[in-house]
């Protein structure tokens, strides 16, 4: 009985990735421009130069004003997220059809181990690039909701790492 609790549980905590992945890989496929607006002011260092410009002054060399560089970069993430999506999507199936038995639980977890890695390398890669970017001078929220994502997604691997 503990083990088909715990299995459901972790089919819950994939799902609740999986669906915010799932819904932010969507959005950036359909209005790119709201988010990669958002990659290019941080990786330019925009606000911060207008907000901060002793600061500014210090770390400019770290600047991308290449548009180029910016949209490829923002693609990168939006394809990373996607197989993120395609992963999480399959394991929650996976999770979900190894609770009547008809998959092996173990490989189910296996899968939602891969797919919740990749989410939270997604988030902890925005954590990386946003510290060299400086982006806790003018995009805190950007660097709080990173945080939270990096910290569900560990949670998420912890509870994975359950076997039954």
């Amino acid at each position: 009985m503990l083990d088909t609790a715990l299995l459901f549980a972790q089919t819950v905590a994939v799902a609740g990735i999986a669906g915010w992945i799932v819904t932010g890989v969507y959005d950036n496929l359909r209005h790119p421009q709201n988010n990669e607006f958002y990659t290019a002011q941080v990786m330019s260092l925009a606000r911060m130069r207008e907000a901060y410009p002793d600061e500014y002054a210090r770390v400019a060399h770290r600047a991308i004003t290449s548009r180029g560089l910016q949209i490829a970069a923002f693609r990168l993430v939006v394809a990373v997220e996607l197989v993120a999506a395609l992963v999480l999507s399959a394991a929650v199936l996976a999770l979900a059809l190894a609770l009547p038995g008809l998959v092996d639980a173990s490989l189910a977890r296996a899968l939602g181990l891969v797919g919740a890695a990749i989410f939270t390398g997604i988030w902890a890669g925005f954590l990386v690039m946003g510290n060299y970017f400086c982006y806790w001078f003018c995009h805190e929220w950007g660097q709080n909701t990173h945080y939270q994502m990096t910290l569900w997604g560990m949670a998420t691997l912890i509870l994975l790492a359950q076997g039954g």
